[in-house]
């Protein structure tokens, strides 16, 4: 008997943004029932097709959670999981049909080169065999691997081995693509590449999930943000949106010396020395520009440390400043 929950239900995507992916109101429960550890509560998500949604948060705050819920390996507590409108833990077979999973460990086989790789990859998902030489051709030429293509994956590097796990996911040609921590350990170069490759792949139409630990990764990237804690959503919003939640800017004040910075950082309110004692930086946070211009009209007008003042510059609140206001400093396990 076929199971009505693994059939897609017509009018259940969002219509703001015609979503691939949603979670609605989801708890995860490990334990015992009278103790027990929760890994996600009330998780609402709508990830939309052809974006780059971003899952940021401390370690434990339900990232790997999320995406094991959407690619089926975990089960809902409570809540709703849709996956183009199928349930993926009931219906794993449609919702893996749908998708493609890039985990944070490679899994290649180092002793078989990049085409052999992807060809039993290829073989073991089903892929038409008619099809797979080419497809295999084109997931290596758009992750740059082609003229290692016949090299043994063990003499890869880390960033090698990371695009050819992408090309592995997309040979199944998927719908959306969950990307758990895909640049993790990677160098600056290899990076860059993946990030390009992600894009032109949303671009192309194609959803993508993606979890970070990297700031910079979500700001390059992300057309929509969510910040998790505690398994829980604590905000969400475009990059734009997020900073516009940060309510202080700042006024970065450059002294030629640093005791001169530490006169200054007294003389000011709301002033701090964020880079240490031996840097010669003053930060002072302020909300509006023209209050700006006016301390540095005052420090200029007091010589001891006008004459001093080497320049300064305006900053904008970035994605680190709205994570740590919202997921607090403690350092996490």
């Amino acid at each position: 008997m076929r199971d009505p929950a693994s059939e897609p239900i017509a009018g259940t995507e969002s219509p703001e943004e015609s979503a691939a992916i949603t979670l609605d109101d989801v708890w995860v429960r490990f334990g015992k029932p009278a103790d027990p550890v929760i890994a996600a509560r009330e998780l609402t998500l709508r990830i939309p097709r052809g974006k780059i949604f971003c899952l940021l948060g401390p370690n434990g705050s339900g990232k790997t959670t999320a995406i094991n819920l959407i690619s089926g390996l975990l089960s809902p507590s409570q809540g709703q999981v849709r996956v183009f409108g199928h349930t993926p833990d009931k219906d794993r077979t449609r919702t893996l049909s749908k998708i493609a999973v890039v985990p944070q460990e490679t899994t290649l086989y180092d002793s078989l080169d990049a085409r052999e790789n992807l060809f039993f990859h290829g073989h073991y998902y089903g892929v038409d065999s008619a099809r797979l030489p080419g497809l295999v051709d084109h997931v290596i030429d758009l992750v740059q691997l082609t003229d290692r293509a016949k090299h043994r994956v063990g003499t890869y590097s880390g960033g090698m081995q990371r695009r050819l796990t992408l090309a592995r996911a997309l040979l199944t040609e998927p719908e959306a693509l969950l990307l758990d921590e895909p640049t993790l350990g990677v160098d600056v170069q290899s990076r860059r590449a993946l990030w390009d490759r992600i894009r032109e792949l949303a671009d192309g139409g194609m959803s993508v999930l993606l979890t970070t630990n990297y700031m910079e990764e979500a700001e390059e990237l992300a057309d929509y943000i969510t910040i998790l804690d505690h398994g829980r959503k604590v905000v969400d919003g475009t990059l734009d949106e997020l900073r516009a939640r940060v309510a202080e800017q700042r006024l970065l004040l450059h002294f030629d010396a640093a005791d001169v910075a530490d006169q200054a950082a007294a003389s000011l309110s709301r002033a701090s020395r964020p880079g240490g004692e031996a840097d010669a930086t003053v930060e002072v946070a302020l909300n509006d520009p023209k209050e700006a211009m006016r301390v540095v009209s005052s420090l200029r007008e007091n010589g001891s440390l006008g004459d001093r003042l080497e320049g300064f510059e305006w900053s904008e609140p970035n994605l680190q400043d709205v994570f740590l206001q919202f997921t607090g400093r403690a350092l996490r396990d």
